[in-house]
């Protein structure tokens, strides 16, 4: 495991080399480049090697080999399973003094433990679990955004912690916004490294619609051509962007395209009735298009799909709660059809985006926590999780403990940051062999 350890961070040394960063390097430097980053990528499981039955492939490769060497692409991470994981968790409450209320649910006296003590278990590969500093050796001198609702914050709450085992970040969000509960950046100083959320729960432009005023069932009005200049203007010099964007689309809606009103969601009076899938694929299409046309933006694109809520026995306001303690199997609750139906719309724009990325350069990469947190009903704050703008008679079957099953989204995230440099790498050396 150190071996590997140290063979990575030498990899990421090499990726950084061979960017282009030193266009004076001669002929000679190229080729040591191309042989030692080929003897490394064969040498690094890093979660794309097939489970330990697979042998490794020699580390003795010359350039003329490149052209057999596949990263793994066919194992599928998001298919697998939950195992037990007894040396869980990364962190507790005590030793990530970051966890916001909303998601210490230890603080307020949740009573079990086990939902921490769970990983996610791959069918056909490995999923390593995730290491802080490698994670920071990457981002240097990089940015990350987190663009969506809450639920995308409640990620960048969990990296937080994380990272934590490493580095605290500087707060630097009232330098920048007027609104740092909403829109918050953290700079880590050692490594120059910028983490961002922008929260904009439409992903385009919206406004409040009802004379009452806003509240959590209000009417709103959603511009589906337009893209929320909140992250729209702030998202074109960064490196990394997750975006996501759910739970609001089930309130009453009003949607305007090119100005005109086209249809509701849960409005009364004659008005023709837009689903509310139609309105979420227009959002997605936005957001993704508007990344696609920002002349400056040169970013890898992340797509963190649906997460589902738990409410049982009852709804969000009629008393439903979330009170499981362990998690489920695919058979004990199926995934309802509204939900599987905002994951399927979701994808498929990112299909569309990722194929017009492949003209200009841009990567767009799905990051499926849908069907997989859908067997965590276990892992909500439920009456745990302290809110200063939430009616206490509401349990939170929404967002996340900290920590719990959505620290596994960062693990993800950064097996996709991985697999991503690794194949970038891979074509820029099949480039220049």
């Amino acid at each position: 495991m150190i071996e590997h350890k140290k063979r990575c961070d030498l990899l990421f040394q090499v990726i950084q080399l061979s960017n282009g960063k030193n266009s004076q390097q001669n002929s000679s430097t190229k080729v040591f480049l191309v042989t030692l980053s080929l003897i490394l990528i064969s040498s690094i499981p890093l979660g794309l090697l097939k489970s330990s039955h697979s042998p490794l492939p020699s580390p003795k490769i010359n350039i003329s080999s490149l052209r057999s060497i596949e990263l793994d692409n066919k194992c599928d991470v998001f298919k697998g399973k939950w195992v037990p994981h007894p040396q869980g968790p990364y962190y507790t409450n005590e030793t990530c003094r970051l966890i916001i209320d909303q998601h210490n649910c230890m603080k307020f006296g949740r009573p079990d433990s086990e939902f921490m003590k769970w990983r996610w278990k791959p069918d056909d590969c490995v999923l390593p679990l995730f290491d802080a500093a490698q994670f920071l050796e990457m981002v240097r001198g990089k940015s990350m955004a987190f663009v969506g609702d809450s639920v995308g914050r409640n990620q960048m709450q969990s990296l937080l912690c994380l990272l934590a085992d490493v580095a605290y970040p500087e707060d630097i969000s009232d330098k920048l916004s007027a609104d740092t509960n909403y829109f918050k950046r953290l700079f880590y100083a050692d490594y120059n490294f910028t983490l961002a959320t922008f929260w904009s729960p439409f992903l385009v432009k919206s406004r409040d619609a009802d004379p009452d005023g806003h509240s959590y069932n209000s009417l709103m009005s959603l511009y589906l051509d337009e893209a929320d200049e909140a992250w729209a203007n702030e998202i074109e010099n960064f490196d990394y962007v997750i975006i996501s964007a759910g739970q609001w689309f089930f309130r009453p809606l009003l949607f305007y395209n090119k100005g005109q009103l086209v249809g509701c969601h849960k409005c009364n009076g004659n008005i023709t009735s837009l689903t509310r899938y139609s309105a979420y694929r227009m959002a997605f299409r936005t957001a993704f298009r508007t990344l696609l046309s920002l002349k400056n933006y040169k970013g890898t694109t992340f797509l963190r799909t649906f997460s589902a809520s738990h409410f049982e026995n009852g709804d969000w306001d009629k008393g439903g709660s979330c009170a499981r303690i362990r998690p489920i199997t695919g058979q004990e609750m199926k995934l309802e059809e509204f939900n599987m139906e905002f994951y399927l719309t979701q994808v498929e724009e990112l299909r569309t985006a990722e194929k017009e990325g492949k003209t200009t350069g841009l990567t767009f990469q799905l990051l499926n926590t849908t069907e997989i947190m859908w067997l965590r009903p276990d892992g909500h704050p439920n009456s745990y999780g302290h809110s200063m703008n939430r009616n206490a008679t509401v349990n939170d079957c929404v967002h996340w403990c900290l920590p719990g099953p959505i620290d596994t989204w960062n693990e993800f995230l950064l097996y996709l940051m991985k697999r991503d440099a690794l194949q970038r790498l891979r074509a820029k050396l099949m480039k220049n062999a």
